[in-house]
């Protein structure tokens, strides 16, 4: 397993907060799962935007990055996967080489966000339902691209996963939204942030 796995995020989601910013980020999650491809492209100039102009996210992309969108729960190739859509309109702004849908689900997991606590997938379930397929090119550095991350689980074991096929690249993790989950309130809906993923007593542990 990989011990710390480096992940930035750009904007915060707070599904049980209350005021205008958590609903806002409640809304922003919401758009998000419906994979609108403009809705998509104009968060992508955000980023974009943010990876230009935010210390925290100055210098996280990379011209060389190959980013590698985490599968959806479901092995079943019909609806939005928005982590692939998302990694396309990233490239298109012009963050990172290539966007390549490599890493498939091989068997199905129940979704985090449905899931009651205690029940959710673990970081060796996400593990053992992926497989990776090896490009004809051997990438300098990886980017996993997500749409949320909560604790990490997923992130850590996809990362595993492209270790594996890429011994040798370096290896981090972009989400554009963060979970907040044990936040009342939040004061700002954009709020770069660069963190760490760590394998801890045998679950993944996020900061911040």
């Amino acid at each position: 397993m990989i011990r710390r796995l480096a992940y930035a995020s750009c904007y915060v989601y707070s599904p049980a907060g209350k005021g205008a910013i958590c609903e806002r980020s409640r809304l922003l999650r919401a758009l998000l799962k419906e994979g609108d491809a403009h809705f998509m492209l104009k968060y992508a100039v955000r980023v974009h935007q943010q990876a230009e102009r935010s210390p925290q996210l100055a210098g996280f992309f990379r011209d060389t990055d190959v980013l590698v969108p985490v599968p959806r729960s479901s092995t079943k190739a019909c609806g939005t996967w928005v982590a692939a859509d998302l990694a396309r309109a990233l490239v298109h702004e012009g963050l990172g080489t290539m966007a390549w849908p490599g890493l498939h689900r091989v068997c199905a997991v129940r979704k985090s966000s449905t899931a009651a606590r205690g029940a959710r997938p673990t970081v060796s379930c996400h593990f053992e339902s992926f497989l990776m397929e090896r490009p004809s090119i051997d990438p300098e550095s990886v980017v996993l691209i997500d749409d949320v991350i909560t604790k990490g689980r997923t992130l850590l074991a996809a990362a595993a996963r492209v270790r594996e096929a890429f011994p040798h690249a370096q290896i981090r993790a972009f989400a554009l939204l963060r979970t907040m989950g044990f936040t009342a309130g939040v004061e700002h809906l954009l709020d770069p942030c660069r963190g760490e993923i760590r394998w801890q007593a045998g679950d993944a542990r996020r900061t911040p």
